[in-house]
């Protein structure tokens, strides 16, 4: 990852005929709802499905053991420029064409956190924004065994960040979680991802709630 040299600008935003968007096209959708009434729908949808996984992306929620320390998990930050904002977020990624979503995860994660992972769970297919796209992803639980001697402050193992790509790596206790996320959401510029956020308020849900065991 090259080395930052200042905060990103945005420069123009302009209109983008679609014989030249590259990643996401537009489609209506003519449909007829559930009282027989014809209708009709914009929807956003991806170039790049994998066809062997038939879904979009994954998102890697992990959990990093330390022999020493409290459980951990890995965040990272970047740079979103649909939002001009930096964005809270678990690694992420696209699925290659030839990939499954576990093999897509191990990828991705080495990649972006430089760390290897086992691969504990794989929810379902899951929607992203459903009133405005069809874009899936899944969300894969990774583990990751540190040894003694990683420090918790240490910048971790090589990143394999792609050219563009520049994600800062921030380990935070499992007990802190919920509350870093929020801290996070009151700076300048910066703005926690929502699946990364509604498993943190899960949590803090289920450790504060008085409605009994759950």
């Amino acid at each position: 990852m090259s080395p930052k040299t200042q905060e990103p600008v945005i420069t123009k935003i302009s209109d983008l005929p679609l014989d030249e968007a590259k990643w996401i096209t537009l489609k209506r959708i003519d449909y007829v709802d559930q009282v027989g009434k014809p209708r009709t729908w914009e929807v956003a949808t991806r170039k790049t499905r994998a066809e062997k996984a038939g879904v979009d992306a994954v998102a890697m929620g992990n959990i990093l053991l330390h022999p020493s320390r409290a459980p951990a998990t890995l965040i990272v930050i970047q740079y979103r420029p649909p939002l001009d904002a930096y964005t809270v977020e678990w690694p992420a990624g696209l699925i290659d064409a030839d990939e499954t979503a576990e093999e897509a995860a191990v990828r991705e994660f080495k990649e972006e956190t430089g760390y290897e992972c086992k691969v504990l769970s794989v929810s379902p297919p899951q929607a992203a924004d459903p009133g405005m796209t069809n874009a899936n992803m899944q969300l894969v639980m990774v583990e990751v065994q540190l040894k003694e001697e990683d420090a918790e402050d240490m910048e971790g193992p090589e990143q394999r960040l792609e050219d563009g790509e520049h994600i800062q790596r921030v380990i935070v206790p499992l007990s802190e979680f919920y509350d870093r996320l929020i801290e996070y959401s009151k700076q300048d510029r910066m703005i926690v991802a929502a699946k990364l956020f509604h498993f943190a308020a899960g949590m803090h849900f289920a450790k504060t709630q008085t409605y009994g065991p759950l």
